[in-house]
Order: structure tokens, then sequence, then C-alpha cells
């Protein structure tokens, strides 16, 4: 009998998750994760998720044990979203606890512990092409988690098990319920876990313990428009919060974090067609003329038609057939090829808008 590790967040993914391992003949070890020592409740981590994890494992009469993982989750995840912000950049801290924490320091555990997968609630699905595996779509489009799964390796898959891939989210509840599940309907944590307000300015100052100076807004053309609160607490696209009394509506378009300048500008401005990535992770080979393939740029966004080159060992350029919005550097771009993710990689720059 095989048996799997499965990541039980206390939400009612990974609890249903268990309960299909358990039907398809696994022998399972329930385990949470300690990442954050300030978690809240309604944020993930939080003393509830623990208890709750616990109440499913005991119902489905399998062990649970809490991995502390605090120190490799600062290390991994808080450390460098702190230092992108402080870059200019905006990261997904969820793609790196994944990568660092639930597919590598908790598959590690798992191998010391005689495991032979492990498994988590994520809405995906893999499958064999050929002699590789491949990561697909989840059976659910508005559920689909694969943009924050591209990182994975050949290996990694081989030894990763998703049993949600093929439900909605409405029949995972209705199982849960069922079985009597304590999270039936227990609401999916929204907030970063470390970020529960949304303040990433309050948090990078306690991180960090430095204290981010305010500076210009200005247009594209240098002109003052005003006075900001630090320019790591704005982000590309934003709108909301800038304090800037103006005829039309203005959006952040750039930041310069050396002269802690934020730029204002149109809507218009924040369209390009095109964008480099690196730190790429890819299942395939692309040819010197391209290769046609769909891209994603942030998490909730439809994929959308491109042609991707291959410029450097760990560089893509990636043209777009119509401008996309917002292109931010520091987020994750996720290729497609059709249900198939192709790969991905970190957003570096995008083309600049034409003045």
């Amino acid at each position: 009998m095989a048996t799997c590790m499965i990541g039980m967040s206390g939400g009612v993914d990974s609890s249903v998750a268990a309960l299909r391992l358990m039907e398809a003949g696994y022998e399972c070890i329930g385990v949470t994760m300690k990442l954050y020592s300030g978690s809240e409740e309604g944020t993930c981590c939080s003393l509830s998720d623990v208890e709750d994890a616990k109440s499913v494992c005991a119902r489905l009469g399998i062990p649970h044990y809490t991995l502390n993982f605090t120190r490799e989750f600062e290390r991994d995840v808080m450390g460098p979203f702190a230092a992108s912000y402080e870059a200019g950049l905006t990261p997904n801290p969820c793609i790196d606890c994944n990568r660092h924490l639930k597919f590598q320091a908790m598959w590690q555990r798992a191998r010391e512990l005689g495991c032979d997968f492990v498994a988590t609630g994520h809405y995906a699905r893999i499958a064999a092409a050929g002699d590789a595996l491949r990561l697909k779509k989840a059976a659910d489009p508005e559920k689909d988690q694969t943009y924050v799964l591209y990182f994975l390796s050949q290996e990694q898959l081989r030894h990763t098990l998703f049993p949600l891939g093929e439900l909605t989210k409405a029949q995972v509840r209705e199982i849960a319920a069922a079985h009597g599940f304590v999270n039936a309907q227990k609401q999916d944590s929204q907030d970063i876990c470390f970020v529960p307000d949304g303040d990433y300015g309050a948090f990078l100052e306690r991180f960090t313990g430095k204290r981010y100076e305010s500076g210009d807004f200005i247009d594209r053309d240098g002109k003052i428009l005003g006075r900001h609160r630090g320019a790591v607490r704005y982000t590309l696209g934003q709108r909301k919060g800038l304090g800037v009394s103006a005829e039309t509506r203005l959006y952040v378009t750039a930041k310069d974090m050396k002269k802690n300048t934020v730029t204002l500008g149109s809507n218009g401005e924040l369209f390009s067609s095109e964008l480099t990535a690196d730190h790429l992770t890819l299942q395939g080979e692309i040819p010197a003329e391209g290769l046609a393939l769909r891209g994603k740029i942030r998490y909730r966004q439809t994929e959308q038609p491109c042609r991707v080159f291959r410029t450097g060992e760990d560089l893509l350029r990636v043209e777009f057939d119509s401008p996309q919005r917002a292109v931010t550097p520091g987020q994750a771009l996720v290729l497609y090829d059709g249900d198939t993710v192709f790969g991905g990689g970190t957003i570096r720059e995008s083309e600049k808008p034409a003045r």
C-alpha cells in the first residue's frame, strides 16, 4: 500500500482530498504546516485551522502532525517578499510558499517518514504524456490553480497527487457535508497570511525595521503631482489610495526605487504587448522561430494568445497578440498549450508604452 503525506490546511479542500486518497487505497498521514507565528483567524495557519485539520483526521482515523516550518517560511517566503518590494517588484508569495514549503520542505519530511507521495487540496491534474508527466488545468475552470504550481519538476510531479482535479468546489463541499466534516462550509482564506490587513507597507516596516520615506508622485514628463507615502506601498496599475486630485483618473504606471518616485498616468499607459521573463521552468523546447502558446500574467486572468521566443539560457521574450494591462515585474508568467502547462517564469520587464 502506497503512503501519502497530505498537507492539511484546515480547509474543506485538503480535507476532502484526504478522504478521496483513503477511498483510493492510500495510507495517509495528515500534516499541518505552521508557517507564520502571527497568523490571525480568517487567514491560513491559524490555531482554528490546526484544530479543524485535527478534527477531520480524527474522523478519518488517520494520524495528524503539525510541522514547524516558521524558520523556512521567513527565509524562503517573507524575506524574498520584502526584498522584492524594496526592489520595486510585486511578488507572489503563494508561489514561493508552494515551491519551497509544500513541494520541497514537506516532501523532504515525507521521504524521511517513508512516504511515497505528497498531496494537497489544489485544483489541478497530472497526466502522462509518453514517458513524461504534465501538469494540466483542473476540470473546474473557476477553481484551477495551475498558475501557482507551474514550477513543478518532473521529479516532483512523479511524487505528487491532486485528488480534487476532477471536482468542482460545489462537489467538494457536498462530499464534506455528507461526511460530517466541521469545515464543510468554511470560507476560503483570501489574504496573504502575514499581511492579513492588506497593508504591505506596514508589514515591510515591521519586518525590516526600516521607515520608508515619502517622495514625489510625478507624471511621465517629470512634473510633480503630489507626495506619496513611500514607493514600496504602491503597485503597478493601482488607482485607489493615491490621494492626488486630477481631472482624469490616474494610475501607477512606474516606480523608481532609487529616486523614490512613483509615476502616475492614464489607464492607456499601462498596456504593453511584450515582456521578458526569467527563472524559468519549461516542459518542452522552444524553436528558433518561436512557439505559439497562451500566456497568463496574473492569477485571475484568462490566458491570452502569444508567441514565445527563447532569448537566453534562462530568458524568454513573449509577444502577445493584443496588448496586456499592467504587466507587472515580479509576478509569474505561466504558459499553456491547451489545458497543459508548458511552463513559466518570473516577469522581468515589459515593453515600455509608446509616448
